[in-house]
């Protein structure tokens, strides 16, 4: 895809809505060769796919190794909205806490004195630092099952067609 289509894309209402969710699901290849997706909290910055994590996680040896990566963005209802991204993953190790974790994690439902007790324990836990997974798209589709289906479906609705008109 050229970057042109994927912002397009990635500006589309329904994407922007989904970007704007707490989790994806990152997938990439393990050190051992199997395949692997986990859930990860993520923050959107515009142009960028931003997950952190701690920075002794066996994931980030395996992106080091292959750092090419897929994630899904998806709603839990019928019919699903769902944003494919792929791209290659960037490791940032950085000191402390990164904004990106701190913003990823603001909708859940917290009291202010919560969120503060929250804080605390994660600059605690993480005082060694994080590392932000860095993606930026280098493909993109969404599916919203009104105006955009998966790709072989679309593939099954146009040989239908041409079958009714035979």
């Amino acid at each position: 895809m050229r970057p042109n289509e994927i912002t397009e894309l990635l500006n589309r209402p329904i994407s922007r809505e989904l970007l704007a969710r707490d989790l994806t699901r990152l997938a990439y290849v393990a050190k051992d060769g199997t395949p692997r997706a986990i859930p990860i909290a993520f923050a959107w910055n515009g142009s960028e796919i931003v997950m952190c994590t701690a920075k002794n996680a066996p994931k980030l040896g395996a992106l080091r190794e292959n750092p090419m990566v897929a994630l899904t963005i998806d709603t839990e209802v019928h019919p699903p909205k769902i944003l494919l991204i792929r791209g290659r993953a960037e490791l940032d190790y950085v000191d402390g806490i990164p904004d990106e974790y701190l913003q990823a994690n603001t909708t859940y439902e917290m009291t202010p004195e919560q969120r503060v007790e929250w804080e605390a324990e994660v600059r605690s836990l993480y005082s060694d630092g994080m590392v932000r997974i860095v993606v930026t798209p280098t493909w993109a589709k969404l599916i919203d099952f009104e105006t955009t289906l998966p790709s072989a479906v679309e593939e099954l609705v146009q040989q239908r067609a041409q079958r009714q008109h035979t």
